[in-house]
């Protein structure tokens, strides 16, 4: 790739501060928790909900907050055991940070009132 190393730098700064900022605001939802992905664009978060499936069908039919959902993945389809995964979800962090901060607020608000809240 030809690409100065001044660009590559700001490009993997930019994204440790999305990565840094992204975990940080799930693990301060209560009951919420997610590692520090090392190597990944995406995280894999632990949440207080019944189903993963449901609460992602959730969002998208049923929420929205200021006119704004939040679109997520379950991630029980990227576990090979069909038992794990049922209370996670995978959030890709590639979006700049006040969309991210948009999306961080609105996880909130969803868990807030889901149906399906597990505490």
């Amino acid at each position: 790739m030809d690409v100065s190393d001044e660009y590559m730098q700001s490009v993997y700064d930019e994204y440790l501060e999305r990565r840094n900022y992204m975990i940080k605001a799930i693990n301060e939802i209560p009951g919420c928790y997610s590692p520090m992905p090392m190597g990944a664009f995406y995280t894999v978060a632990r949440l207080p909900i019944d189903d993963a499936d449901k609460f992602c069908a959730w969002l998208l039919e049923s929420f929205e907050y200021q006119g704004k959902t939040l679109m997520i993945a379950p991630a029980s389809g990227f576990y090979s055991a069909n038992s794990m995964g049922r209370n996670e979800v995978r959030m890709a962090y590639v979006m700049n940070l006040e969309d991210l901060s948009v999306a961080m607020d609105l996880l909130r608000r969803a868990l807030e009132i889901y149906p399906g809240r597990t505490m």
